[in-house]
């Protein structure tokens, strides 16, 4: 999350506008064990978003915060937590390649005092729960001075992997050497942690800056020959990670799933046929080089969670034809789908007024459930389901967890 919030983006986005019946098997209804579906909620890490809710609590107050956050994912019958544990290119364990995380103690590289990734898995299965860590590839700070990072910091021990750029801090990710490293640092976590899944969230490149270039020219010189045009070749660099970190994980712990949740809008009709009748003023596929679509097509990934964060109705990105275009993606692909939901938006008053009703969200789940290629849903994010400020998830819960559910495997 290049942001405060990653989700902050869906807002930002929209504010780029050009202008600007199959009963749920996730139900629980009629008595039987309901099919395998995925009830997720993400646990944000950057920026002390959802956990640890300040930096510099005791191992003992953070330990607590986040087996509250467990438990409060139980009650309300989820069954799958996705842990932020690389957060900006650096680590919620005692990782081989990078350093301990600022948002622990407020200094990057201090040693917490105890295993926050460790002590999540161990926990999370007591509960009965999935835990998927999810990873931050490529970004390295949420700001643009590298005197400030860890003195032992990767980033300042090869300069040149590093592009500044809208104020923050990346690795390049047209680098050989800097994807080796990335998937190195990623995969340290799962070689030494029975996890059930690696996630990314939608940051590749970073979003658009308006009047900012990013600044790759050297490494397009050096790497970009036989390839159209600048965007072809970042969108090769990107989809070469997905499939060697697919790949890798396989190799170093077989079974274990792997999972993107991108931005909701792969490409708009409008410069696509292919696209969504959205109006978006991004589009993965063009701006960030995410060729989403294609992933899910050549069931390069085990599931994708798009980020869906509109409400029904919504002009300029409309969930109610996001969802059918979605699954017509997913139709036929190896690829799960499952939706990413604002839950955070519930309740806010700079919302549309659909986000005030305490029925949105349980309306997202029925209308997904109408397309048998929705296996489920994931909420962001912890802190909002713990609040739950309109009663949203509460709703989602009466309405449509009835029961317990098994994860998706």
């Amino acid at each position: 999350m290049g942001r405060v919030s990653r989700r902050a983006f869906a807002v930002a986005a929209l504010s780029a506008f050009t202008v600007m019946p199959r009963a749920s098997a996730a139900s629980g209804r009629g008595g039987g064990v309901p099919d395998p579906e995925m009830r997720g909620v993400w646990i944000a890490s950057v920026a002390n978003r959802d956990w640890p809710s300040k930096a510099g609590l005791s191992a003992s107050r953070q330990r607590t915060e986040l087996l509250t956050h467990l438990d409060t994912a139980v009650r309300n019958r989820l069954n799958t937590v996705f842990f932020q544990v690389r957060p900006t290119a650096d680590a919620l364990w005692p990782s081989l390649y990078e350093p301990w995380s600022q948002y622990l103690t407020g200094t990057q590289g201090k040693d917490p005092g105890w295993d926050p990734l460790g002590t999540a898995v161990e926990e999370a299965h007591a509960r009965g729960l999935q835990l998927h860590a999810w990873f931050n590839p490529y970004r390295i700070a949420v700001h643009a001075d590298p005197s400030r990072l860890a003195p032992s910091h990767p980033a300042r021990r090869h300069p040149d992997w590093v592009v500044t750029y809208g104020g923050k801090l990346f690795y390049n990710p047209g680098l050989p050497e800097v994807r080796a490293f990335v998937e190195d640092a990623m995969l340290d976590a799962v070689a030494k942690y029975p996890v059930d899944g690696v996630h990314f969230d939608d940051y590749f490149y970073p979003y658009p800056v308006a009047g900012q270039t990013f600044d790759d020219a050297a490494a397009y010189d050096e790497h970009g020959g036989g390839f159209p045009d600048r965007a072809a070749w970042r969108r090769d660099n990107i989809d070469r990670l997905v499939r060697e970190t697919a790949d890798r994980v396989r190799e170093v712990r077989p079974g274990t799933r792997f999972g993107i949740s991108p931005f909701g809008v792969w490409r708009n009709a409008s410069t696509d046929p292919a696209g969504s009748d959205t109006r978006a003023g991004v589009q993965t596929y063009d701006d960030l080089y995410a060729d989403t679509r294609k992933w899910v097509r050549e069931g390069w990934i085990d599931y994708v969670v798009p980020q869906l964060y509109w409400n029904i109705g919504f002009a300029a990105a409309d969930y109610a034809k996001l969802v059918p275009w979605w699954a017509e993606v997913a139709r036929d692909s190896p690829t799960q789908l499952y939706v990413g939901e604002a839950l955070y938006k519930a309740g806010d008053p700079a919302q549309p007024a659909a986000w005030q009703q305490t029925g949105e969200l349980s309306r997202h789940l029925t209308l997904a459930g109408e397309y048998p290629q929705v296996r489920g849903h994931v909420y962001f994010a912890a802190k909002d389901v713990a609040a739950d400020r309109i009663g949203a998830m509460a709703r989602v819960v009466t309405d449509h967890y009835g029961q317990p559910a098994p994860p998706p495997r």
